[in-house]
């Protein structure tokens, strides 16, 4: 069966609807200009799960599991799932870390960065050409040979793990669990955590993500990387097309507000917008993919993306256990108070991106002239 989606126009079809899916879920009562942030919402998780106890941010994200099972559902009927593992495994689990580290000090990942922009938030510019800038130099390592290694075929069962860890995330939202009088199960009373949409439309549209994202191979991080390494812009049509259906959206809505100022759940400390996505670019370049493909992989039983996304959850606690996120800007009496990280957040991005180098160029093959 041909694939529609893995075609220029189906690519722009399915950034048209993720941009689409993303502003429904803000309409719906996900936060303003997070329809969908993968790296906020795990952060959401990993504080429902109390692994941090940042109380405006714990929630079970129904958005992220669903993502794992539209992935993994697709693939199996598709063919395409092949359980496999092995490739330095690791050191993919502290780039996670650090990924989520420059996210959250940023206040998002990729697809928050193009849907903050989207409803006119322009302090997602730094992190943008921070993201890119972080992405061109994993793209340098890549042509020195970078290679974290080979991955080996693992048996079918294998690859369940994961999906069965979220669809178990699923049933505790469902469920409401609690297993202490004082919790977890923990479920924010005020802040971000506190917004959501109905528990089946934040099913309904995770599986839609993860089916049309696991046909199409959409990839933000890996947008950029093609453009950067070939000149290809088949995956960028994509991304376009969900910050063009996202802005469209917005000014429909009338959720369009332009300017750098008093913006939801951002900050406008320009220097750490862009040092923390340049992080989280070069941890996604150097694991092979944005974090919302690295669900993608995992559902498809890519047990390497599995630790990728652990490592990110545990980099989320991490972040708001030891105040290394950053904090939005605050408005009082008309007066904005800069956010953005603290002094531990900062050093925190500057040892990711050392990391991040010292994986670059140790973590390289040698390569052959031919004569």
């Amino acid at each position: 069966m041909k694939n529609i989606l893995s075609s220029r126009i189906g690519i722009i079809i399915t950034g048209s609807i993720i941009g689409a899916i993303a502003v429904i879920l803000q309409a719906a009562g996900n936060p303003p200009n997070m329809g969908i942030c993968v790296a906020c919402f795990e952060r959401d998780i990993a504080g429902a799960l109390g692994l941090h106890r940042a109380d405006v941010v714990q929630y079970l994200r129904p958005e992220i599991p669903a993502i794992v099972l539209g992935a993994f559902i697709i693939s199996i009927i598709m063919k395409e799932y092949k359980p496999r593992a092995g490739s330095s495994t690791l050191i993919r689990f502290f780039l996670g870390m650090f990924a989520m580290i420059g996210a959250l000090v940023f206040l998002g990942c990729p697809w928050r960065a193009l849907l903050r922009l989207a409803g006119g938030d322009l302090n997602s510019l730094l992190g943008l050409l921070g993201l890119i800038c972080g992405i061109a130099v994993g793209v340098l390592f890549l042509n020195k040979g970078y290679n974290l290694g080979r991955t080996y075929s693992n048996n079918k069962a294998s690859g369940w793990i994961f999906p069965a860890f979220m669809l178990a995330l699923v049933l505790l939202n469902v469920f409401e669990v609690s297993f202490s009088e004082s919790g977890p199960i923990f479920f924010s009373a005020k802040g971000p955590g506190s917004m959501h949409a109905n528990v089946l439309i934040s099913l309904a549209a995770g599986l839609a993500f993860g089916v049309i994202a696991q046909r199409s191979r959409f990839c933000t991080m890996g947008s950029i990387r093609d453009i950067i390494l070939a000149r290809d812009f088949h995956l960028m049509s994509g991304v376009a097309a969900l910050l063009v259906t996202a802005f469209i959206g917005n000014l429909i809505l009338g959720k369009f507000n332009p300017g750098f100022t008093a913006q939801p759940v951002a900050h406008s400390n320009h220097l750490w917008n862009f040092l923390g996505m340049t992080l989280a670019g070069l941890a996604f370049a150097l694991a092979g993919g944005c974090p919302g493909r690295q669900l993608i992989l995992s559902g498809e039983g890519d047990a390497d993306a599995g630790v990728f996304v652990m490592g990110m959850i545990t980099g989320a606690a991490f972040a708001h256990n030891l105040s290394l996120a950053g904090k939005p800007d605050s408005m009082a009496e008309e007066v904005v108070t800069l956010g953005g990280p603290g002094i531990y957040g900062q050093a925190a991005v500057i040892i990711g991106i050392l990391f991040c180098l010292v994986i670059g160029f140790t973590m390289r093959e040698k390569l052959t002239v031919k004569s």
